[in-house]
């Protein structure tokens, strides 16, 4: 008989299934396979991962089971504890790479933790004691630098940052240059600004960035071609504008955030002059370049006020196919897999339950929030955070919030 041929236990896949079996743990703890009808290898999604040196649950991607996972009680425990981090220092660094995170609403995006996990990468490869340096311009919201895996911190404050000053940023970007002299500058490769400052600081030290960057070691990277379509070989140059996700966010140590200064920054000539922000119609924006999209769903009974909420709001107009099949929002308007993927930074689903397709749509939103009557639906378990309750009151009640804020504005300007 040949030993290619797969032998099912019918008796051991109904006890890997039936988590009350007394002999279920001692089968899990086990690590076999197991076989559904068809014969194909099932997994049990709830013993993927182990926990890390660190307290931390890591997720066990090739399935090679950690010693520490054996105890489903302890690994259980210890994801749900407090974990103090062990601190990472840097008394005296022989280098610095310096990190410019794009600091979208003052907070950093996950497409900045992967470019510090990066950071820490090329400080890790190097010889020496070397440090990530984070420069953040403006006033900021952020509390996580520590867990980010920010070893010093260059805060340059100013109400000027709050506007459109790319000059100036790089004039300081220079200085921080010459007075530290970093072995590698590391931007964010998005549109939020990372893309810019950091073609501006290369032409500024006269150097030849590596744009489009996936992975970078110290020695040699790798970054995007030709529209995506091929990869690009280079020396590690010093200025590398990163893709997301181009290694580990930092998440099993503290670090430092020590403050540094900059010396006696110098002011220049602007040629450049912020007018602020151009007043445009939401819906003019299309849904796949949409920030701020209010969405509705089939929960969604008074639609003359879902149109006045997203106005007063400022939102592009967003909607289920649902809502769209049953003639109530245009076609164009659809969100998901069978309409168009949207990546907003705030995405507020109104009476949407959340089919699949849709969930799969709206992946790559920052922040999902869900006004739902329905506790369980799966669109309030994807949300960041939910209100539960009826579609019209909170949509009524969100429209005066507005109005008042608005008309408190125009008496504090008067």
């Amino acid at each position: 008989m040949s030993d290619d041929i797969i032998r099912r236990d019918p008796r051991l896949e109904w006890i890997a299934r039936n988590r009350l079996h007394p002999e279920h743990q001692a089968l899990a703890q086990a690590g076999g396979k197991v076989y559904g009808p068809t014969g194909l290898e099932r997994r049990n999604p709830h013993q993927q991962g182990f926990i890390g040196p660190n307290g931390i649950k890591r997720i066990d991607r090739l399935n090679a089971q950690h010693p520490m996972s054996l105890s489903g009680h302890r690994m259980r425990g210890a994801a749900n504890a407090e974990v103090e981090l062990p601190l990472h220092t840097v008394s005296d660094p022989d280098f610095y790479v310096v990190v410019v995170p794009d600091m979208v609403g003052g907070r950093f995006t996950s497409h900045d933790l992967d470019v510090l996990g990066q950071a820490h990468k090329l400080v890790r490869e190097s010889e020496g004691a070397g440090a990530v340096m984070a420069v953040v311009f403006g006033e900021h919201r952020e509390d996580r630098f520590e867990k980010a895996g920010v070893d010093r911190l260059l805060h340059l404050s100013g109400n000027e940052f709050q506007s459109y000053v790319p000059e100036r940023k790089t004039a300081l970007l220079c200085e921080v240059d010459a007075q530290y002299q970093p072995r590698f500058w590391l931007f964010p490769d998005s549109s939020a600004g990372g893309f810019e400052l950091g073609r501006r600081l290369a032409a500024r030290l006269g150097e030849r960035p590596a744009t489009q960057v996936w992975h970078a070691e110290v020695s040699t990277c790798i970054g995007r071609g030709a529209g995506g379509l091929t990869d690009i070989h280079r020396q590690t140059p010093k200025i590398l504008l990163m893709l997301e996700e181009c290694a580990e966010p930092i998440d099993e140590t503290r670090h430092q955030a020590l403050t540094l200064a900059l010396d006696d920054p110098e002011a220049i000539h602007a040629g450049i002059r912020d007018l602020g922000f151009i007043e445009v119609d939401p819906n003019a924006i299309p849904l796949s370049e949409a920030e701020f999209i209010l969405s509705a769903g089939n929960g969604v009974n008074d639609w003359p006020l879902f149109h006045l909420a997203a106005q007063e709001l400022g939102a592009t107009e967003g909607a289920s196919r649902v809502a769209v099949d049953d003639g109530n929002m245009p076609r164009f308007r659809q969100v998901g897999a069978t309409g168009t993927w949207v990546t907003a930074r705030v995405y507020v689903a109104v009476g949407i339950s959340g089919a699949v397709q849709h969930l799969q749509g709206i992946g790559q939103c920052d922040k999902v929030i869900a006004i739902n009557t329905d506790l369980g639906c799966d669109m309030v378990k994807r949300a960041a955070l939910s209100v539960i309750g009826d579609s019209s009151e909170v949509m009524q009640a969100l429209v005066e919030l507005v109005q008042a804020h608005r008309q408190q504005e125009a008496r504090h300007a008067a």
